[in-house]
């Protein structure tokens, strides 16, 4: 089956994600910023609502949601052991 590019990347990978700069899934991002040294003083999870509204419109959708999310439960999973 050939997809869109784009398929199954609506989230970020969330494993190691870089401090200072944020990293872009298709229509979610996410940044940690460093209060100094190694301690993260802030997190922010944003929406690009023109990303989404365009993955909502496509014939994709239902499995691209479901795939990313299990990619997102994966990736939570792996990081707590």
């Amino acid at each position: 089956m050939i997809h869109h590019e784009c398929y199954g990347k609506l989230f970020p990978t969330v494993n190691s994600p870089p401090t200072d700069r944020p990293i872009k899934g298709k229509a979610f991002a996410i940044e940690l910023k460093r209060a100094g040294g190694m301690m993260i003083a802030t997190r922010r999870a944003s929406v690009d609502l023109d990303e989404w509204d365009k993955c909502i419109a496509c014939d994709e959708f239902a499995n691209c949601y479901k795939l990313s999310m299990a990619k997102l439960a994966l990736e939570a999973g792996v990081m707590q052991n």
